[in-house]
């Protein structure tokens, strides 16, 4: 291939670079410890239903509607005179845009029906954990 062939391949790959997110935005760390089912926090420790609505105040959170089920897979150790946040996905056919996001919520506003981990294991959290993409 000539020279002049690779250069529109250039140009395609440099302008379709442009338009993706640079780097994500750190935020506030919400606690520096949380359980989870594994070190990787990949599999749920417990199944919950919401028991209020609650609009996600920043990206790091997910909203939830009274009555949706979640998917619980760690639960935040709080700082001293923080919150109790747990992080979590919905699962709901009626809210089927949201499924598969995972964000914190106050642990308060969910009522745990099914636990699947009855020993979650202490993880420390890291900054990448309060990212928003």
């Amino acid at each position: 291939m000539s020279r002049t062939t690779h250069l529109p391949l250039l140009l395609l790959t440099l302008c379709s670079a442009s338009w993706l997110p640079s780097a994500a935005l750190p935020m506030e760390k919400l606690a520096d410890a949380k359980l989870c089912a594994d070190k990787e926090c990949v599999y749920a420790i417990s199944m919950a239903r919401a028991n209020d609505d609650f609009t996600a105040p920043d990206c790091r959170f997910i909203n939830i509607k009274k009555g949706q089920m979640i998917f619980i897979y760690s639960k935040l150790l709080p700082k001293e005179g923080a919150g109790v946040f747990w992080s979590g996905s919905v699962y709901s056919d009626r809210y089927i845009d949201q499924m598969g996001i995972i964000g914190y919520f106050p642990g308060n506003l969910v009522t745990e029906i099914h636990v699947y981990n009855e020993d979650p294991i202490k993880v420390l959290t890291t900054d990448v954990d309060f990212y928003c993409i």
